[in-house]
């Protein structure tokens, strides 16, 4: 016999959740992460507030969300090249995802809440936007590229994404093609 796994209550109505996620960007945009309520939420995706509050507990959420399903497209590397070609096409997508993506704009605003909010930060360790992709670009070309198998897949994300992540945070982002190939030459030959 098998189990029924449809959660209870009403299910979500898919327009109504790609219109609270598109509000929240928006919002987050036009008003920044402090401006942004649930009710504005609500009220800009033209639903009522119970309906955003079944499905997300806090603005977070919704931005988390939101924030990681543009990540997944934005931060998938295509290129079928070299490691060096593949490790570069996706600094240059996390670059571009953390400088000029409203996708990239929630993420950060989230870490920047993380730094005092412990729920935030709870929220953010349990879901790795970045570090998943980055993992996935490493399982892609680890053996092609020779890399150390004593490195775990954590190590190697951490690497491949820390140092974009740090400079754009600090402001000190370089969107310069040699930095990104220059970086990715240091990750694949240690």
């Amino acid at each position: 016999m098998a189990e029924n796994t449809r959660p209870l209550g009403r299910p979500r109505s898919e327009d109504a959740r790609l219109a609270i996620l598109h509000a929240a960007d928006d919002l987050l945009v036009s008003e920044g992460y402090a401006a942004l309520t649930m009710k504005g939420i609500a009220e800009k995706a033209g639903v009522g507030r119970q309906t955003v509050y079944r499905w997300w507990s806090s603005k977070a959420e919704i931005l988390l969300e939101a924030s990681a399903a543009d990540a997944i497209r934005e931060l998938t590397v295509v290129t079928t090249g070299t490691p060096d070609a593949v490790v570069t096409e996706f600094l240059e997508a996390l670059f571009s995802f953390l400088t000029a993506s409203d996708a990239g704009l929630a993420y950060r605003a989230l870490l920047g809440e993380a730094q005092h909010d412990p729920q935030v930060a709870a929220l953010l360790g349990n879901q790795d936007v970045l570090g998943d992709a980055a993992r996935a670009v490493i399982r892609r070309i680890r053996d092609a590229a020779r890399i150390d198998p004593a490195l775990s897949e954590d190590t190697l994300a951490a690497e491949l994404v820390g140092p974009t992540l740090f400079r754009v945070l600090v402001g000190e982002a370089s969107g310069d093609a040699p930095s990104r190939r220059a970086l990715a030459d240091r990750i694949l030959r240690r």
